[in-house]
């Protein structure tokens, strides 16, 4: 019997690979096609190195299937095309970038390309991920080093406050190296998810008790109030000393989902907003740079004002608020929009403004739906994992992914203030690039582990030992 389920599961998780497979190949084609397209509506031409290019990415998304039917058979079919996907998507928009800002740019340094630097490190982080799903067996190896890691995440998003960085277009949250520039904060959110997961594995059950009631509201007890405290005064600190308000509010947001999926109550979530909140409009009216931010937010338009506030420094709002305006519903086309018009972070957080403007409401859409997609697949992954610290820690790189999201597109689209972080796969950065990749390896672990829980069933146990007496 045992046996037979066995053989059945083999089979379906062969049966996932091929659909993985199947998947991928849609993932390799829709960029190519963006590729051909935009060159196509630009110069009139077929793209240079087109050949190359396809064959390069190809034999990178095959590689990793391997790797994948290889190390993690039972794994989500999904992952790994949607990662692929938005990969191929965002080196597609830079290359198309990269033409606009060589004409329009010309004796500026954003003139010169990135999509080849992306394309590199986009090489190095997929055989960085693939490292990781072969050489851990399972991931209750990091559960282990949880505190090293919470050590090692601290140092890092430090760090950059005592780095010369250059904090002139944005947050101070870089580490200038000889010939590289780091961004730890990318790495540190998957280290303190681990954390955070291997910490509420153990406490959850005191978190969880109540303490009294306030207006209705069951609040927690005083003494286990401590670690969200801790964690919203470093988090407060980030925000000060680097003028990060994204690092600070997916740091924070990140614990105080994952307390409220390990104990179930409410107070813990209106108690986090209400400190984020309050913690953010304090920092926000007396730190120059965050209160620029604000200002940008709330008054986008008032920059073409000549008695504007002086805080207002970039119409950066503004540009991508005309930009999505222009796009309306099927967009003007790839390659035939303006998005140079945002100035130099358009091949950053702005990047979302060249699909608002050239794909239009219904690329925004889709493209907001495929991460959806990504974060629901890491959710799936939780509610079928068995141990308490990988369900947690599914949960965690799932809201990790979706509080960044929705940080950047919120604050692109003027839903909240600017954070200047990296839009997950799309954009500019070498150190987003390789981290959203370990958080895309992890997840395929995890989902792994589920899915043999799933499919391969558990061997029966042996009868029990007769006790004899002498």
């Amino acid at each position: 019997m045992i046996g037979s389920q066995r053989a059945e599961g083999r089979r379906a998780a062969s049966r996932r690979r091929n659909l993985e497979l199947v998947m991928l190949a849609f993932a390799l084609v829709v960029p190519l096609y963006g590729y051909i397209d935009a060159n196509l509506a630009m110069n009139n031409k077929m793209p240079a190195g087109l050949l190359e290019c396809g064959v390069a990415f190809t034999a990178l998304a095959l590689g990793a299937h391997l790797v994948v039917r290889r190390f993690a058979p039972y794994a989500d079919p999904l992952i790994l095309p949607i990662a692929t996907l938005l990969t191929g998507i965002g080196l597609m928009l830079l290359n198309r970038l990269d033409q606009s800002y060589a004409i329009v740019m010309a004796g500026n340094f954003q003139k010169y390309p990135t999509a080849p630097t992306q394309a590199m490190w986009t090489f190095i982080a997929v055989f960085v991920a693939l490292a990781l799903i072969v050489f851990v067996k399972h991931h209750r190896f990091f559960q282990q080093y949880q505190y090293i890691l919470m050590v090692g995440s601290l140092v890092l998003l430090a760090a950059p406050a005592f780095f010369p960085a250059d904090a002139t277009y944005g947050a101070k949250r870089w580490i200038e190296l000889p010939g590289v520039t780091l961004e730890p904060d990318e790495f540190v959110k998957i280290a303190i998810t681990i954390f955070f997961a291997g910490y509420l594995t153990v406490s959850r059950d005191a978190l969880a008790l109540v303490g009294r009631k306030i207006w209705g509201l069951s609040l927690p007890r005083g003494r286990n109030a401590g670690p969200v405290l801790a964690i919203w005064v470093v988090s407060l600190l980030v925000l000060i000393f680097e003028r990060d308000l994204g690092t600070s509010l997916i740091f924070f947001g990140i614990f105080v989902v994952m307390l409220y999926i390990a104990t179930e109550r409410t107070s813990w979530v209106i108690l986090g907003v209400l400190m984020a909140v309050g913690g953010a409009a304090v920092v926000g009216s007396y730190e120059p740079h965050v209160h620029g931010r604000v200002v940008a937010w709330l008054h986008p338009l008032d920059y073409y004002n000549a008695h504007h506030d002086p805080a207002l420094i970039s119409n950066q709002p503004a540009e991508a608020l005309f930009s999505f305006g222009t796009g309306h519903l099927l967009g003007t086309g790839l390659g035939q929009g303006r998005p140079w018009l945002v100035g130099f972070a358009g091949r950053s957080d702005f990047i979302f403004t060249t699909i608002g403007e050239e794909l239009g409401l219904a690329g925004v859409t889709v493209m907001l739906m495929i991460y959806v997609l990504l974060v629901q697949r890491g959710l799936k992954t939780a509610t079928q994992l068995t141990d308490p610290f990988g369900k947690l820690l599914a949960s965690g790189l799932a809201a990790a992914v979706a509080l960044q999201v929705f940080v950047v597109v919120g604050g692109v689209t003027g839903l909240m203030p600017l954070t200047g972080k990296a839009l997950p796969f799309l954009a500019q950065g070498g150190s987003s690039m390789v981290a959203n990749w370990l958080l895309t390896a992890l997840l395929i672990k995890l989902s792994d582990a589920a899915g043999r829980a799933t499919l391969e069933p558990e061997p029966e146990p042996g009868p029990t030992p007769a006790l004899v007496t002498v």
